[in-house]
């Protein structure tokens, strides 16, 4: 390093703003390793502490994204929009969504991540598919990119290694929640990706990670104005997470959920999602004048199949089985599926996303740890949802468990959580804000 790290901790301590220069010295110090641990851990509790101006902001994630590959796809002539979600509760969203912007003529090049604790990851869900193959060398994510519009990577380590140390030690150092910190772990992965434009939904709610709505406007307005500093044209819609999205909770019965989407079989806050997000994308694109115009292009590829064939391209280039568009069992089940039955008559009171969430990781269907293994079969299907008029004994969601045992002990705990009272309730709106 061409600076004393400790130095330039000193001064971000003391809440002085650093240069472009001394921003990109301390993360080659990550990088190669000249800057320590404890260093590390230091500079980015400084930050925690005392914020960063939007031009350190945007030096920080220009050093992170040029800390390794940055990818081009000179090959593809399409504009080149992607779509990063903060993370929810039944998140099926990009499976979706990205067949269907493709389908209009928009390339979507997107580097996912794995899921961690309640909130499920993209790679998870594909991982459910028979035979899918995210773990793609840059070359060939850019051949399926213009192949079939659309390809889908898990993180690598030539793109933004930065990151994956930085994010690491944040986990264990109590600087996670910093919004500068948030919008240069993203949006330096996505810039590698070799994007013109990038579509946020950024979450708000009980099961988001930024539950409070200030917090994640404020994560909103950080990302969009990074993004533009950094080059490429940005949106960002706050949405809600004060409830699941979609009925099916768990990796392989999400996907076999967007299967029965692109069929015509989606449930309603589902296709809305979608339809506002890939609206956002081809107005960024530039293939479409305005939201409205926008989304009846996507409603009539969804509509006619044409998102679906493209899935199937896609599906094909990246090794899945095929056999799952006409026979979703070959996803496989769980061994033991239990119905739990409302006690009372009345209506679903809550539907409460966080406890859903926990849930399904008690089960085996997501992570506590990085390293924790994942069982795609598990989870929970609901059969009803906020406001819903039920009866004694009628099915308000199954439980998928690995053993009967397990299945027993998650119905008390769907009960808890899909409470059934006298009042009925209403979900508000799915999206809360927009940001262009």
């Amino acid at each position: 390093m061409q600076h004393h790290p400790a130095r330039l901790i000193a001064r971000k301590r003391d809440g002085h703003e650093l240069s472009a220069g001394e921003i990109q010295d301390l993360v080659g110090g990550v990088v190669d390793g000249t800057l320590g641990e404890a260093q590390l851990g230091a500079f980015l509790m400084a930050v925690c502490c005392n914020g960063m101006s939007p031009q350190e902001t945007t030096a920080l994630t220009l050093a992170m994204r040029d800390s390794g590959r940055v990818l081009r796809h000179a090959q593809v002539a399409k504009p080149k929009i992607d779509k990063h979600s903060t993370g929810g509760v039944g998140d099926k969203v990009s499976l979706l969504l990205a067949p269907l912007v493709a389908a209009a003529g928009v390339a979507v090049p997107m580097v996912s991540g794995r899921g961690l604790g309640h909130t499920g990851g993209t790679i998870d869900k594909l991982a459910a598919l028979p035979g899918y193959r995210t773990d793609l060398s840059p070359e060939r994510f850019g051949e399926v990119l213009d192949q079939c519009g659309y390809a889908m990577m898990a993180p690598s380590a030539e793109l933004a290694p930065a990151d994956r140390r930085m994010y690491a030690t944040r986990d264990v150092s109590g600087t996670v929640e910093s919004i500068p910190l948030i919008t240069s772990s993203i949006l330096a992965k996505k810039l590698a990706e070799g994007i013109d434009g990038l579509v946020m939904d950024v979450k708000c709610g009980r099961a988001a990670f930024l539950p409070a709505a200030d917090d994640a406007t404020a994560l909103m307005e950080s990302l969009c104005a990074v993004g533009s500093a950094a080059g490429i044209r940005m949106a960002a819609l706050r949405t809600d997470m004060d409830h699941p999205l979609g009925l099916a909770l768990g990796n392989s019965l999400e996907v076999a959920e967007v299967l029965a989407a692109l069929e015509g079989q989606c449930p309603d806050d589902l296709a809305e999602l979608t339809l506002a997000l890939g609206a956002e994308m081809l107005l960024l694109a530039g293939v479409a004048s305005d939201a409205d115009a926008a989304r009846a292009v996507l409603q009539r590829l969804w509509r006619d199949g044409v998102a679906r064939q493209v899935f199937r391209h896609n599906l094909e280039l990246q090794g899945g089985d095929l056999r799952v568009l006409e026979d979703p069992e070959v996803l496989g089940r769980a061994p033991h599926v239990l119905a739990v039955e409302a006690q009372g008559t009345g209506f679903v009171a809550d539907v409460d996303p966080l406890a859903l969430g926990e849930l399904v990781v008690d089960l085996g269907g997501g992570r506590r740890q990085p390293g924790d293994a994942i069982d795609p079969h598990v989870g929970i299907v609901l059969k009803h949802v906020l406001g819903d008029a039920v009866r004694t004994g009628d099915v308000l969601a199954f439980v998928h468990a690995r053993t009967r045992g397990a299945a027993e002990a998650a119905v008390g705990r769907v009960l808890a959580a899909m409470p059934v009272g006298e009042e009925r309730r209403k979900r508000g709106a799915l999206v809360l804000q927009r940001l262009a």
